[in-house]
């Protein structure tokens, strides 16, 4: 993948953009482009052709894309409209034939919105002109535009799922298991938030720490021989994350043991 330089447009260059797509993210990115200045017309319902709009931008499931495309009809006011999706994982073949971009924004959108600042945005496009289109409305949001080639979409995309949505399932396991020992998720937080913290700060071999990390086997057994009691349903869970961490701290023994040499 290349990051991109971030280049702000001018008020005066801006295109009239239209959101297709009332879900949470075209919601979202509505109420965040007309904040950044943009004249945004959305978000419009699924199969809306907008007829004045330089840009189209498809907020809509994956499956959905080609056929959103296909409802674009040419429009006399926007004879060099540009149009975009913004799947992760999906290439720019169902906007054919459209002069077509992606932009995906790397952050979670909840009902409450999204934060887009400061987050990454994996961009392509058709030609130059569609992926600096692409550039313009991820700096323009204060993200991180990188452009990510096709062939590396799904795999993009994989990232970004087990860096988010397997994230919430491991903590919703914990928090099953705390509620057995009368703990509050709250009390979770901090240290959740920590080991994120730590994680990004050196890395995952740097900041694990626990059972696993330490060698300690027969704490871990009693952990099991525990959820086998309290919640079995999640033992097959705890197994596979335990053979993980057991990789994980094995690396991180390796790393350790070279900077001591």
């Amino acid at each position: 993948m290349r990051e991109l330089e971030r280049n702000l447009p001018s008020s005066s260059s801006r295109p009239d953009v239209a959101i297709v797509g009332a879900g949470r993210l075209g919601t979202a990115l509505t109420a965040a482009l007309r904040e950044a200045g943009y004249d945004v017309d959305g978000p419009l319902g699924r199969g809306t052709s907008p007829e004045k709009a330089d840009v189209v931008l498809l907020c809509v499931p994956d499956q959905e894309i080609a056929a959103a495309a296909a409802a674009l009809t040419p429009s006399p006011d926007a004879p060099q409209r540009l149009v975009g999706h913004c799947s992760g994982a999906t290439g720019l073949e169902p906007l054919e034939p459209h002069q077509a971009f992606s932009l995906h924004p790397l952050m979670t959108v909840t009902s409450q919105g999204a934060r887009f600042a400061g987050a990454g945005a994996a961009i392509s496009g058709t030609s130059e002109r569609a992926l600096a289109m692409a550039r313009e409305l991820a700096a323009a949001l204060g993200m991180r535009p990188v452009e990510i080639a096709a062939r590396d979409r799904v795999a993009y995309h994989a990232a970004a799922s087990i860096a988010s949505n397997f994230l919430i399932t491991v903590e919703a396991a914990a928090e099953r298991v705390a509620a057995t020992a009368g703990l509050d998720r709250a009390l979770l937080t901090p240290l959740v938030r920590a080991t994120v913290e730590n994680w990004a700060a050196v890395g995952p071999e740097r900041a694990l720490t626990g059972p696993v990390a330490r060698g300690d086997e027969e704490t871990v057994v009693r952990q099991r021989a525990e959820l086998a009691t309290r919640t079995p349903e999640l033992l097959e869970l705890f197994d596979a994350l335990t053979k993980a961490t057991r990789s994980l701290a094995h690396e991180r023994h390796g790393e350790l043991a070279e900077v001591s040499r």
